[in-house]
């Protein structure tokens, strides 16, 4: 249960929570009550576009005719009104785009639009390939395929509430050698507003067309959307696992995504707020089963868990144990190529933990008003395990995430996950852990929930240096018998280049019943040393 802090050790957590250094409680996740946005969704028409093209004049395809059948079969079991195109050639595949763009803008209804083919990459824009296409040289292209950043701008100007956009269109090059293409697969582009884009594998990779009637990424696709009460960014994420087990890392799903509400393909019979009491029972339940399946140290029980908690309190750590275990099996995981100079993307790094001993971070905290020093956080790392990393004498503690367990102040922490495993704008996660304070007897705790958002890249400077940074912004609240602590923070992170973060800013506000007026902390990176 959670139980309130003493006032006298109030300031003890309330510096903690202000300076935000090692941990950001934050904002009661969506989760728990649905917001009028979600509800309003699923009271809307929904349509659909499906397009699948085999057969090409040249490297023609087994899969996709069938997977867009399919899906268009789905959809409409699933209550979309849905168009489907199969080997359409470039008028044909113009003029449906154009219909269907126009349709969402008159209706303002839930969009879907499913591409099954061949798909190409040039100068970082992204090109479906219609069955009519001869494409001789690179500039061919953009004149014989359909662009999707077209469609993207398209459904901008549309403006209608929810957007879904699956692209099942990274199989091997139709062109062969065809000079001018320095990458397979598709480009990475960051989602518009109000969509969630899903490619059947990640950037610069290709996809496997299937042994079987449908496409490996579709086949999973199909069960997964008709699983009842499915979110759908946990849909995705889901068909995301199973496709990269099932091809042994050669072939990992991706997503990009906006959404600010909730949507489901099947939702449930009932949307109403969870009590606190329920709540807290579930995240006890959570708790326990990724206890239990950490301890395992098995990937079958990891990948159980995942499965079914794909955005739960402790999603982000079994996603980076199950890469640990994995890459210990040997499975040889594709990467994402770099994106540095893609003008439609803010790029995606994975998070770097590879912590060492003798690892050094200073951090200096200043008042965000007066500016004054209040403090300077020295650390060098003394030990690493294999899942916790400890600084100086062992006060300071935390995971191979880097996530805090153990304060120097005596403050300890359940298992959480302040930080991603990947970085992409528009990423979103969720954690829920307990905040045990120094000399208060067991069971005593204060519980802390975040729903976190990565909004988008920027240069920012500080002691340190000028790092390109993934900015992460959230409100926070902390519970305890006294009242709730809120919170609002801003974080910077460059995991290219410093494996903590480089800096944050806090602005917490104690209960009502408190006697401590609020505080805000801004901490910078002040040096490190990396080995």
């Amino acid at each position: 249960m959670v139980m309130e802090v003493s006032v006298r050790r109030r300031r003890v957590l309330k510096g903690a929570l202000g300076s935000a250094v090692l941990f950001a409680p934050g904002p009661w996740a969506s989760v728990w009550a649905q917001s009028d946005g979600a509800l309003s969704l699923l009271r809307l028409p929904k349509v659909a576009l499906v397009l699948g093209n085999s057969r090409y004049k040249e490297s023609p395809l087994k899969n996709p005719a069938n997977d867009a059948a399919a899906i268009g079969a789905a959809l409409r079991g699933l209550g979309f009104d849905a168009t489907v195109k199969l080997d359409a050639n470039r008028a044909e595949t113009d003029a449906v785009v154009q219909a269907y763009v126009k349709t969402l803008a008159t209706r303002q209804c839930v969009g879907l639009f499913y591409y099954a083919g061949h798909g190409v990459q040039l100068a970082w824009r992204n090109y479906m390939v219609p069955v009519d296409a001869d494409i001789d040289g690179v500039g061919d292209i953009p004149k014989q395929c359909v662009e999707v950043n077209s469609l993207l701008e398209g459904l901008i100007k549309a403006a209608n509430p929810l957007n879904v956009i699956i692209l099942d269109a990274c199989r091997d090059n139709p062109f062969g050698q065809l000079k001018g293409l320095d990458h397979k697969g598709l480009s990475q582009m960051d989602a518009p507003i109000n969509t969630i884009l899903a490619y059947a594998t990640s950037p610069g990779n290709v996809a496997s067309d299937g042994e079987g009637a449908n496409g490996l990424y579709t086949e999973n696709l199909l069960r997964e959307m008709k699983v009842p009460e499915a979110k759908l960014e946990d849909v995705f994420k889901r068909v995301r696992l199973l496709v990269r087990r099932q091809s042994k890392g050669g072939q990992i799903p991706w997503e990009s995504t906006s959404l600010e509400d909730d949507f489901w393909f099947i939702p449930p019979k009932a949307i109403a707020k969870i009590a606190d009491d329920e709540r807290n029972r579930a995240f006890e339940q959570h708790l326990k089963e990724w206890e239990e399946a950490k301890t395992s140290r098995e990937v079958v029980k990891i990948e159980a868990f995942l499965r079914r908690y794909p955005s739960g309190e402790f999603s982000e750590l079994a996603q980076q144990e199950l890469d640990a275990l994995l890459a210990r099996q040997g499975e040889k995981r594709i990467e994402v190529p770099s994106q540095a100079d893609n003008p439609f993307s803010q790029g995606f790094v994975r998070a770097n933990l590879d912590f060492k001993v003798g690892d050094f971070y200073s951090y200096r905290v200043l008042d965000i008003q007066t500016k004054e020093v209040k403090r300077v956080l020295p650390g060098i790392i003394t030990e690493v395990t294999d899942d916790k990393v400890i600084v100086g004498n062992g006060g300071f503690v935390f995971d191979r995430m880097g996530n805090t367990l153990r304060l120097n102040s005596g403050l300890r922490f359940t298992d959480n996950q302040n930080m991603p495993t990947e970085f992409l704008v528009g990423k979103r996660w969720l954690t829920r852990y307990k905040i045990f304070l120094p000399q208060m007897p067991p069971g005593v705790f204060n519980l802390a929930e975040v729903d976190y958002r990565i909004v988008r890249r920027e240069r920012i400077r500080v002691p340190a240096g000028e790092f390109d940074c993934f900015r992460v912004e959230g409100r926070g609240q902390a519970v305890t018998r006294l009242g709730v602590a809120s919170l609002s923070y801003v974080t910077w992170w460059a995991p290219e280049h410093v494996r903590r973060f480089i800096a944050t800013e806090v602005v917490s506000v104690p209960p009502p019943t408190s006697k401590f007026p609020p505080d805000s902390d801004r901490s910078e990176l002040l040096k490190f040393r990396q080995t």
